[in-house]
């Protein structure tokens, strides 16, 4: 049997059964989007795991009280920012209950008072509000800019020995945001945050702001990306800030980071490309170069990153599009969608890419490239061997490209 000590968290919503009982189908859809787009970035960010989901609950494991405490702080602010806009009888409300314990590990799974003891704190918070365990509170405290109330020894269901329990002070159901997050636009949104120089000397500032301003310069060229402007993400420079934070002020799904360093006649360039809804890294590298012509390596610079970044950044977009259901996807989604079945290079799926493409045509008449990529299928059904009249085939393929073009007589890919 294998023990270990850890800090958990539980949570659930309030009121969960008056929701459903209101809009089922609605209420569950609504609470699958908070969890994905607000719950599991902040728990990823604060290195906690899921260990389940129950109904309106969630078990989370986290290796320290300090992480469980502040992602349980950003999760009740960002909830109560995320559902300011709606009716007050149907926001969404958590109670989050923290204990340090010991538990039992049973697979993926974790067992034990530890757990229930987190549980049953749950249970003792008021909506919006956060209660801790005593053992969790003399490791948070000291160490987080919280203000702590003692409620006192409780005693709580099944539990043997009395617990004392602590508050977030302030915390509960008034906790309102100051600013709601900005809406995700169509395109794939991009910021890129000024680059770290990490030299030590204040004079190489320019190279990494040089490349930063470059990099938004050259994004901003490809015509399918929502790239955010200099004026906005330079204002991050300089502070310790979270991508999560980034995105939900700026209103983005990806963030590059980077930093340049430079010694002697050498530097070296580090980039990521992050997608900030979930705290995953989809792309990273590093650069060493000679440091002769300053212009031409920040040319190099720029291309050698944009050149990798635009298409694992495609790549993430049609991995993001195949997981969502059909019904929800937008005309972006649904094009994405389409390439995937399109790089499969089936005769089935070239038909789906097809259908994909046209029905993106459909909700953006001047999505151009959608037209262009089903000009290509056309042409591949011709040349893979697929379509029972190769000439046919063609000629609908020429057709496609030539409203393409007719929509935006820019696009690379008709052409």
């Amino acid at each position: 049997m294998e023990r270990r000590l850890a800090a958990i968290l539980a949570a659930d919503v309030v009121g969960y059964t008056r929701l459903m009982g209101a809009d089922e189908t609605g209420t569950l859809r609504r609470l699958s989007e908070l969890r994905q787009q607000v719950l599991e970035p902040l728990i990823a960010e604060h290195h906690g795991r899921i260990v389940k989901l129950m109904g309106d609950g969630l078990l989370v494991e986290f290796a320290s009280v300090v992480n469980a405490l502040t992602c349980a702080v950003a999760w009740q602010n960002g909830v109560a920012q995320r559902e300011a806009a709606a009716d007050e009888d149907k926001r969404f409300k958590f109670r989050i209950g923290i204990n340090l314990g010991d538990v039992i590990v049973e697979g993926d799974d974790i067992h034990g008072d530890g757990v229930n003891i987190a549980a049953r704190l749950e249970g003792q918070a008021e909506p919006g509000g956060i209660c801790l365990s005593g053992d969790a509170y003399r490791q948070a405290q000291g160490k987080v800019e919280i203000d702590f109330e003692d409620l006192g020894e409780h005693d709580l269901k099944n539990v043997a020995e009395p617990v004392r329990v602590y508050r977030i002070a302030g915390d509960g159901a008034e906790a309102t945001p100051a600013k709601a997050p900005l809406a995700l636009p169509d395109k794939p949104s991009i910021a890129v945050l000024p680059f770290d120089n990490m030299s030590g000397d204040p004079e190489q500032e320019y190279l990494a702001d040089g490349i930063s301003e470059d990099l938004i310069t050259a994004l901003s060229k490809i015509r399918w990306f929502f790239v955010i402007a200099r004026s906005s993400t330079f204002t991050y420079k300089g502070q310790a800030v979270e991508v999560t934070q980034v995105a939900r002020e700026l209103g983005v799904r990806y963030v590059i980071e980077g930093s340049v360093r430079k010694a002697g006649n050498r530097v070296r360039i580090t980039a990521q490309l992050i997608d900030a809804t979930t705290g995953r890294h989809v792309w990273a590298e590093r650069y060493d170069r000679d440091l002769a012509d300053i212009f031409e390596l920040q040319d190099e610079m720029t291309q050698t990153i944009v050149g990798a970044v635009e298409p694992e950044l495609s790549a993430a977009e049609r991995e993001r599009a195949v997981r969502k259901p059909p019904e929800s996807l937008d005309a972006w989604e649904t094009y994405q969608r389409g390439l995937w079945h399109l790089w499969s290079f089936t005769k089935d799926d070239s038909a789906e890419a097809q259908r994909l493409l046209r029905r993106a045509q459909e909700l953006d008449p001047g999505f151009a490239t959608a037209y262009a990529f089903e000009s290509y299928s056309h042409y591949l059904d011709a040349v893979l061997g697929f379509a029972e009249a190769p000439g046919e085939s063609l000629a609908a393929a020429l057709t496609a490209a030539r409203k393409a073009l007719a929509v935006d007589d820019k696009d690379p890919v008709a052409y």
